[in-house]
């Protein structure tokens, strides 16, 4: 049993519209094009780990067959972000007839939300002299970020956020094949780590099963340390209760002991709100300080004061203030 990061991932990689999960109506229409063996320029925007790239592999190789590495060109745009590539690289690429019986060749650029604003220039162009020679498969995970003419010559597919049913789906499937035994309180925990994310969740189950053929939720959480519901709830109970000195050491002891970042703190304190026996407008301007702390975080300041602050609201919201 192998941990190598990734491993699975490749393994398990669907090689049929059949085997995508989740995004049922996308992979419908882009079958559906796929079949007319004369797709248009595609855009494919939404989270990490859902499918992007694999629909795009998925295409050509329904497309070409056999023959689909001599018409494929991956580039990853995060890396070659310049107008050079475009330049150079694509512009090459995309001027050569395909070695097919389709008449054209495909692009695919992943994380083309990183390219530069002038190298997004120069593809439209390219888009625009070289689409009898070739289509662009482009994948995002903002498309806001990308201008607004090369969307104008795209079909824009926005993909969602996996399922629970998905991700269930995908580690029955693995574990079957690798002989895992997995309880089903493992699946779950496997997804609200993933958050929707599928490569995430393939790796996770790669990382446990490294230490053990039967994969329990207990084992899960020793890969991936997160803060308990049980032990946040325990901090935001002292905290609304006005003792504000053991609601402090009892999330100093969680962040300590478990070494969980403030970020998943704060993550852990969000969900956690909600289930409170408070008034419900209260919950609202918890979840508004939680954000605002959240977002004091990510510019950079200090986890365990911006922490404090945040227990400190919680513990003048108990007093009715």
């Amino acid at each position: 049993m192998t941990g190598d990061s990734e491993i699975w991932t490749e393994k398990y990689r669907p090689k049929k519209f059949e085997e995508i999960v989740g995004q049922n109506d996308i992979i419908k229409r882009v079958q559906s094009l796929t079949n007319s063996l004369n797709i248009p320029h595609l855009l494919f925007a939404g989270p990490a780990g859902v499918g992007k790239s694999t629909l795009a592999l998925v295409v050509v190789k329904e497309l070409f067959g056999e023959s689909w590495r001599e018409n494929y060109l991956e580039l990853n745009a995060s890396d070659e972000r310049g107008i050079d590539v475009i330049r150079q690289k694509v512009k090459d690429f995309a001027r050569t007839k395909a070695i097919s019986k389709i008449p054209f060749k495909v692009i695919f650029l992943d994380e083309a939300d990183a390219l530069t604003n002038e190298a997004q220039n120069a593809l439209r162009r390219t888009m625009e002299n070289y689409t009898s020679n070739c289509r662009f498969i482009l994948s995002c995970n903002y498309s806001s970020k990308i201008i607004d003419p090369i969307q104008s010559r795209c079909a824009v597919f926005r993909f969602r956020l996996l399922e629970k049913k998905d991700i269930d789906k995908v580690v029955k499937r693995i574990s079957q094949n690798e002989k895992l035994e997995i309880d089903s309180k493992a699946v779950e925990s496997l997804f609200e780590l993933s958050e929707g994310d599928c490569r995430r969740a393939i790796n996770l189950l790669q990382t446990t099963a490294s230490i053990s053929n039967k994969i329990t939720n207990e084992l899960v959480d020793i890969i991936v340390p997160t803060a308990k519901p049980s032990d946040v709830k325990i901090v935001l109970e002292y905290a609304l209760a006005g003792d504000f000195i053991n609601s402090k050491e009892k999330l100093l002891d969680i962040m300590l002991k478990e070494s969980i970042s403030g970020t998943d703190i704060i993550k852990a304190i969000q969900k956690e709100v909600w289930n409170l026996d408070i008034d419900p407008e209260i919950k609202v301007r918890l979840t508004e300080r939680t954000g605002e702390i959240e977002f004091r975080l990510t510019e950079g300041s200090d986890e365990f004061i911006q922490l404090e602050a945040l227990l400190a609201s919680f513990v003048m919201a108990g007093r009715g203030k």
